[in-house]
This record gives structure tokens, C-alpha cells and sequence, in this order.
């Protein structure tokens, strides 16, 4: 049995949270890159040179990449030979969130009652997702989620006989209605299968695959290179403003599903695709 204190949890978390928002994963920068090359418009052109220079300024100020500093959603795998000491995995996670958003000047974002509307002022509750694996290591990743972006996914549930072209009309009407509102170049994570909350789940974590790979079922993987053409043919471009690059990704996940139900749910992410992990 692996023993990790809750202080180190704190600690891990807190570096997490600063480190998830002033650094972008180099997966996103050779996405910005490689765009740039196939971009037609000279504005989507400079808009996409604006995107690169403000990721470096942010890594090399340590100060956000964008003013939304997003939700804390975590996704933690905790392996049944670890055991937390000194207090709970999930206090643990919100009180490193608290001291994160604090102590890195990100912004608060949470409010405590979705209908009061008050800030929470520290950035918590963090929607965390615990997963219980073989092992005795604690791995830990955190995905700053921006309300622009995550108020532009959807889900749906569609009739069997609606199958793979009924998925890909969903999913293309889904980011053609959102235009510019998520700050494209944005990724479109797609879930399929499972009920309606795992669609969705499937659909954030396909988020935290690297850009530059692709679905294992190569099924899978030739649905997600068509769907990222036809959605870069949707004209949208960088920042709304037209041009080629209007995606610069979109990964798929699925999972079984029920014989009378095919559940799809398309979460879009905006260009400050951020995410970080750690093992313990």
C-alpha cells in the first residue's frame, strides 16, 4: 500500500492549475503552426501568428494565456493501492485549486448557485472525475474548460437508424451554429454511445488526446479526419473572421450502447486547448 498525503495533493494540484494556464501543450502549438501553412486568409494568417506569439509570451511571463482561466475540471485515476493520508482526495484537489487560482492571479469564474450567481471568489467547487485502477500511483490531470467554448457543446439523442450520418450532421451543425463564439480554432471532442451523461463524459475527455493522434479503430480515426474537413470547409476560420482553419482537431470517443439508442454529444474546446498531468 502506497501512503500520499493530503498536503501533497494540495501542493501538486495548486502547480497544476497555474501551470495548465500559462503553458500550452506542444501538440496545440504545432497545430497553430501547421495550420498557419494551409491558411488562405491572410487575417486567419495573422490571427493564427497572434495565437503562437501569445503562447509564448504566456509561458515566458507565466501569466495566462487567456482571460478565462476556466472551470477546474480534473480527471483522476487512483490506483487501489494508494492510500490518501490526512484528509479526502476531493478536499484535497479543491483546496489546491483555491490556493492555484490565488496565489497565480487566474480568474475566479465559479459562482456558487447557478441561479444566485455569487462568486464562489476562489475558483471552487472543481468538477473532478475519479476513476479506481490497478496500481499504487495517483495520476492527476487537470482540463481549465472556458465557459465561451463548453456553452457551445450539445448532445443528442439520436435513433439507431439515424447511424453514422445522423452522428456526423449533428456534429457539424453543432459547430457551424456555434461560429465564432468558442474562439475558433477550436477542437471538437465527439462522444458516442453509452447514455446520455457518458456521451457527454466521452466527449470532454476526448479532449485531452494529443492533436496529432488519431483513433486507434481506424473507423473511428477516418471518421474524425472527415469531420474535421467538412467542418474546415464550413469557412468560419480563425476567430470567426473566415479562412480555412476553423478546427484544429476533432477527436471521437465511443462506447456500447443500448439496441434502441445512439447518444452523441459534441463538447468544443477554444485554441487555449489546456491541459496538465502528474503522477504521484
Amino acid at each position: 500500500m502506497k501512503t500520499i498525503k493530503y498536503e501533497d495533493i494540495v501542493s501538486v494540484v495548486s502547480g497544476l492549475c497555474q501551470e495548465a494556464n500559462y503553458y500550452l501543450e506542444e501538440d496545440v502549438l504545432e497545430a497553430f503552426k501547421k495550420s498557419r501553412e494551409q491558411e488562405v486568409s491572410p487575417l486567419g494568417i495573422s490571427i493564427l501568428d497572434q495565437l503562437i506569439e501569445n503562447a509564448k509570451i504566456a509561458r515566458e511571463e507565466r501569466m495566462p494565456m487567456c482571460q478565462d482561466t476556466g472551470f477546474a475540471v480534473f480527471f483522476v485515476e487512483v490506483g487501489q493501492d494508494v492510500r490518501i493520508e490526512g484528509g479526502v482526495l476531493e478536499d484535497a484537489i479543491n483546496e489546491g485549486v483555491r490556493q492555484g487560482y490565488t496565489e497565480g492571479y487566474l480568474r475566479k469564474s465559479i459562482v456558487g448557485h447557478p441561479l444566485e450567481r455569487k462568486n464562489t471568489g476562489d475558483n471552487t467547487p472543481a468538477i473532478v472525475y475519479t476513476t479506481l485502477v490497478a496500481g499504487d500511483k495517483l495520476k492527476i490531470t487537470i482540463a481549465p474548460k472556458g465557459g465561451g467554448s463548453e456553452n457551445m457543446s450539445g448532445v443528442r439523442m439520436l435513433k439507431p437508424a439515424q447511424g453514422v450520418e445522423g452522428v456526423k450532421n449533428f456534429v457539424i451543425e453543432t459547430v457551424d451554429k456555434a461560429g465564432s463564439n468558442p474562439c475558433p480554432p477550436i477542437v471538437v471532442g465527439v462522444g458516442i454511445g453509452g447514455t446520455m451523461e457518458k456521451a457527454a463524459l466521452l466527449a470532454k475527455q476526448a479532449l485531452l488526446r494529443p492533436l496529432d493522434r488519431r483513433h486507434d479503430d481506424s473507423s473511428i480515426a477516418a471518421l474524425e479526419e472527415e469531420l474535421l474537413e467538412r467542418i474546415n470547409k464550413l469557412g468560419i476560420g480563425p476567430q470567426g473572421l473566415g479562412g480555412r482553419t476553423t478546427a484544429l482537431a476533432v477527436n471521437v470517443e465511443i462506447f456500447p450502447a443500448h439496441i434502441a439508442s445512439l447518444p452523441v454529444a459534441v463538447n468544443i474546446n477554444c485554441h487555449s486547448a489546456r491541459h496538465k498531468s502528474i503522477i504521484l
